[in-house]
């Protein structure tokens, strides 16, 4: 006997009330496996599409801090973010002569080396580990297209196969094409006059313990820092007008980081001999996605590919951490994913509208144009690293009064599932 009309009524309606089980992320950079490890806690069935044949463990220096802190112990990975320390202790602020103008120690209240300083790359594994044996990963695939309606997401891969999930997720970075197939072109790329490149370099003689930031004229900053593998992590950074940075191609990557380099001084040699032959060097201009709504039906964004708040604000890995733990806690408290989207987001986007907020004059103010303009930044952080200046600041902050006070930078909700 067939099902009544009102019976079949009754039950398309309990199936769009009821809770999503099937989710498919895409990306296992940060936000992927931190979303896919507390939707795997409250009972999701999760799968992890990842483009690459294999994590991708490259990347530079970055840090766990505000409430992404609280989240790591919530996971119980404190420790092992702690034993993956890239071996950092500070930061100098050298001249060409690599005489340090000033120092920031990673105990200083005042330091810019942060206590849970780790390698991109480390923190992916360790987050990876935390919520394989639950989740599902598939690498060496991508998302080509989505199709939704009441039921479910039909989803296409490169792979040739197609597949049904009740709800996709976006986790896939700042370029997603992800992102376009769920909300076509409405978030925006902001960038902010600034070109990045990243590179791992052999270590050298003149290698520390400590992270050596140089200032050269003409807007431009080299940085190397230590890491645990017996390398350097390197990074050149320069400003460049919007209208330049626009006509860039992959092909003009190299021939500009090699013109823009040249004269700078310091060990500026070192890093142009790595331009013609490292093969591993990451490019990109430097700038926030602003999206207008992080979700569209059953597809949602999290991450870089919603709201990243560019390297610059220090906050990259912390808003990605937040908010896969507020999307897959808001996604577990609510019986229907359309007033879980709505929660996440309101819970989150004032967080991110500050974090995005940056200081006037960033990144410019530590761009100098000319050689007096270098110098008088030194002196700037000469006096910023002070002991005079350090232990005024000292009667106003202690290590853990800062841990606390970026702790609750954004009230983390203690989702009882």
């Amino acid at each position: 006997m067939g099902m009544s009309k009102e019976l079949q009524n009754a039950s398309i309606h309990y199936s769009m009330q009821t809770k999503p089980q099937r989710v498919l992320i895409s990306g296992a950079s940060i936000a992927g496996p931190t979303l896919a490890y507390w939707l795997s806690k409250y009972g999701f069935d999760v799968t992890v599409v990842e483009r690459s044949a294999a994590l991708r463990l490259g990347g530079q220096n970055i840090d766990v801090n505000g409430p992404a802190r609280k989240i790591i112990r919530l996971m119980g990975l404190e420790e092992a973010v702690r034993a993956a320390n890239t071996t950092e202790i500070g930061t100098q602020f050298v001249d060409a002569d690599n005489n340090a103008e000033a120092a920031f120690s990673k105990d200083d209240p005042t330091g810019l080396t942060q206590e849970l300083e780790i390698l991109r790359g480390d923190l992916v594994s360790i987050l990876y580990e935390a919520s394989r044996t639950k989740a599902n990963y598939r690498f060496d695939d991508y998302i080509t297209g989505l199709t939704q309606d009441a039921d479910g997401v039909g989803v296409a891969f490169n792979s040739g196969t197609t597949e049904r999930f009740d709800l996709v997720i976006s986790a896939d970075g700042i370029r997603s094409k992800t992102r376009k197939l769920m909300v076509g072109d409405e978030p925006t790329f902001h960038y902010l006059g600034l070109c990045s490149a990243y590179l791992t370099i052999p270590k050298g003689p003149t290698d520390t313990n400590w992270a050596r930031w140089y200032t050269a004229d003409d807007r431009r900053v080299i940085l190397l820092r230590p890491d645990n593998k017996g390398t350097t992590r390197a990074s050149f950074n320069f400003l460049l007008p919007e209208d330049e940075y626009a006509k860039l191609t992959s092909a003009d990557y190299r021939p500009l980081l090699k013109e823009k380099i040249q004269n700078a001084g310091w060990e500026a040699p070192r890093l142009a001999r790595e331009f013609d032959t490292n093969d591993d060097i990451y490019f990109d201009g430097v700038g926030q996605i602003k999206a207008p709504r992080w979700s569209n039906g059953r597809l949602a964004l999290t991450g870089d590919a919603a709201y990243c708040p560019a390297p610059v604000s220090g906050k990259g890995t912390t808003l990605a951490m937040v908010g896969a733990y507020v999307l897959a806690g808001e996604l577990a408290t609510h019986t229907n994913y359309q007033d879980a989207f709505a929660s996440y987001e309101q819970r989150l986007r004032p967080y991110v509208e500050s974090v995005q907020k940056l200081p006037p004059g960033v990144p410019w103010i530590v761009y100098p144009k000319s050689k007096f303009g270098v110098f008088v930044l030194n002196k700037a952080f000469a006096v910023a690293a002070s002991d005079t200046v350090k232990k005024l600041m000292g009667l106003f902050t202690k290590k853990d009064d800062k841990h606390a006070e970026e702790e609750a930078e954004f009230d983390l909700p203690a989702y009882d599932v």
